[in-house]
């Protein structure tokens, strides 16, 4: 359907301030906080997970009463909310004990082999093997399971601000460059790939060295700055991926427990452009976990809902800035693009940035490449920018004061590694 375009602009500005609520986000934890009459209303506006959700349920008001509200229904039906149901899947799935104490155990066999301190390689290694291993299991999946060893083993201690900022801030570039060595695991890879001719053959040789090289300097500086805290066990390192503290645990999952979760997780990933088959294997596998409850924790059902609630809150206010995107995106040379691409990633979902670019006609490889490259280097920028950060903050959000993650501490915080990342991709 055509959308008039006094809608557009609605949307638009509603998009701008779901932009300025989400900074605004420790103010109204802050208020919500104080216990006052209205404490449950500033709790709700302090989810960040809400706010597109919020703002895109105020447009949908707006379109029934200016247009009607057949046209406000078909404009829902005609938006494609497989990400947002995906990524719902693949939180709960990834982020069950099974999966956890699988790739718990691959972390602590690999900084085995690393030769330095034992904390110290295991920071090392959660931060570059389980985000580069997004481009297979799909960078969503790769946040969840980076987020819970990151919270599990060295978030827990109250304090230590800088130190989580600085580590979450690598964590969330790391995942959004981490996943393009294929062309189905990142997001705005996977919007584009089709339309531009790029396979996994053509990502791995033009973004993955460059992406692989990032990674492993943006995870080694912050492993060096902190290496002494580390060490020393002045950063929480008493559970969660370490030999002297594995998860706690009643009992003791059976391999075969672990095998059948691993095939789900594997069928989710590769039924990911099928809503219907992935979200059947979603209920298939809450069934099994009914069942053997023995062996599991609970399920993030509700932390997933809510990631897939902003995404799709996302997708409802985002389709609707094509109007002004796509000729801004279409007139810019391939090295302004670049940049011009890192900074609306900070405002915008770098998947719906990439997406736009595609529909603009006549553009050359190197036009193309600056596009994604410049969306995927920016992703960590903000909670927006990439679609698994929502589901990083959903899982480390409570290691922080006031229950919030700030968005001007992780700006700064993700904008050294990004621009480490945005030098690989530019050389």
């Amino acid at each position: 359907m055509t959308v008039p375009f006094y809608i557009q602009v609605t949307a638009t500005v509603l998009f701008a301030i779901a932009i300025l609520h989400t900074f605004s986000v420790p103010v109204f934890a802050r208020l919500a906080h104080k216990n006052g009459p209205h404490a449950g209303f500033w709790h709700f506006l302090s989810e960040v997970e809400a706010v597109f959700g919020i703002w895109a349920f105020v447009l949908l008001v707006v379109m029934s009463f200016t247009t009607s509200v057949p046209e406000m229904v078909a404009y829902v039906e005609g938006r494609n909310f497989t990400e947002p149901l995906f990524v719902f899947a693949i939180m709960v799935v990834a982020a069950s004990r099974p999966i956890i104490e699988l790739v718990s155990m691959l972390v602590r066999i690999v900084a085995r082999i690393i030769p330095v301190h034992r904390q110290i390689a295991t920071f090392f290694v959660v931060l570059t093997l389980v985000p580069l291993s997004g481009s297979l299991i799909t960078e969503p999946a790769a946040m969840t399971l980076a987020a819970l060893l990151l919270r599990d083993g060295y978030f827990k201690r109250a304090g230590n601000q800088f130190f989580k900022y600085i580590a979450l801030g690598v964590l969330f570039v790391n995942v959004s460059i981490g996943g393009v060595l294929s062309a189905y695991a990142a997001p705005p890879v996977l919007m584009v790939a089709q339309t531009f001719g790029w396979d996994s053959a053509f990502m791995a040789t033009h973004f993955g060295w460059r992406a692989v090289a990032a990674v492993l300097i943006n995870a080694l500086l912050v492993t060096l700055i902190f290496r002494k805290a580390l060490a020393s066990g002045t950063i929480d390192t008493h559970r969660g991926v370490t030999d002297a503290g594995e998860p706690e645990r009643v009992l003791r999952v059976p391999a075969l427990v672990i095998a059948i979760h691993l095939a789900f997780l594997i069928g989710v990933v590769l039924s990911a452009h099928h809503p219907a088959i992935f979200l059947g294997l979603l209920l298939l596998f809450i069934g099994f976990c009914e069942s053997y409850k023995r062996y599991q924790s609970p399920l993030m059902i509700k932390e997933g809902l809510m990631v897939g609630f902003f995404l799709a809150g996302l997708v409802l206010l985002g389709a609707l800035q094509k109007w002004w995107l796509q000729d801004l995106l279409g007139s810019l040379s391939p090295i302004v693009l670049f940049w011009g691409a890192v900074g609306l990633t900070a405002l915008t979902d770098n998947a719906a940035l990439t997406f736009l670019g595609s529909l603009v006609d006549g553009t050359s490889e190197a036009w193309r490449y600056m596009l994604v490259a410049g969306a995927v280097t920016g992703g960590g920028l903000t909670v927006i920018a990439n679609a698994p950060n929502p589901a990083g903050f959903s899982i480390l959000k409570g290691s922080f004061k006031d229950a919030t993650i700030s968005p001007g501490p992780l700006f700064l915080s993700a904008l050294t590694p990004t621009l480490i990342a945005a030098f690989f991709f530019l050389i």
